[in-house]
């Protein structure tokens, strides 16, 4: 066994818990919507028991990821408030992604590109859940004029792709940045990781030791 004093927790237990509940039901989410997005996806209803049975599981699904979602949204929230060292880490991204960090600024627990994308996925829940209440046919839709209901449907849709190509994107770079996913699966990353990735909330965690 690895000694942890080598390392650092970067998420407690409730926080990583919040976030798989929250990852469960986006992929259940997804596969539901999907099935109804494009024919070519329309398979996918055989995951929930057929046709009806997706149409009448996605709202519910739905239903529990703003509960999910919003508990992260309150435990995030102040650690992603922009600053200006975020901005300017947001500046030298494409350095970043090109392999010279020589530029960045130094990152806090989260880095500029986690609460551009955390802020991103905020939105897409505010438009998913409106639209989606306009168009639950079983309980709200009936309260809208008919052209509203069509056009909750389309932001629907369309916000739901921005943060399916979003997930998509926070899947791709944990998996690029090495130990991101055992951050979030065991919630301790080791120091040198930290100074690497995170170095002013490697020195706030050390009190400043090197």
């Amino acid at each position: 066994m690895k000694n942890d004093s080598d390392k650092l927790l970067r998420f407690t237990a409730s926080e990583r818990v919040n976030h798989w509940l929250v990852a469960i039901t986006f992929f259940l989410l997804a596969l539901s919507g999907l099935a109804f997005f494009h024919p070519f996806f329309y398979p996918l209803n055989q995951l929930f028991g057929g046709g009806v049975w997706t149409r009448i599981l996605h709202p519910f699904f739905g239903a529990g990821m703003i509960i999910f979602f919003g508990g992260m949204f309150l435990r995030f929230r102040r650690l992603s408030i922009m600053t200006p060292t975020d901005r300017e880490w947001l500046g030298h991204m494409r350095e970043m992604i090109n392999g010279d960090d020589r530029n960045m600024p130094e990152a806090g627990k989260l880095n500029g590109g986690q609460k551009l994308m955390f802020w991103s996925l905020v939105v897409c829940m505010v438009l998913l859940v409106l639209s989606g209440l306009v168009i639950w046919r079983a309980y709200f839709s009936f309260l809208f004029p008919v052209g509203l209901v069509r056009l909750a449907a389309v932001v629907h849709a369309a916000a739901g792709a921005i943060m399916i190509a979003l997930i998509i994107g926070h899947i791709y770079l944990a998996i690029w940045t090495r130990e991101s996913i055992d951050a979030m699966l065991f919630g301790r990353v080791r120091k040198a990781w930290a100074k690497q990735h995170h170095p002013a909330w490697f020195r706030e965690m050390t009190g400043g030791g090197k």
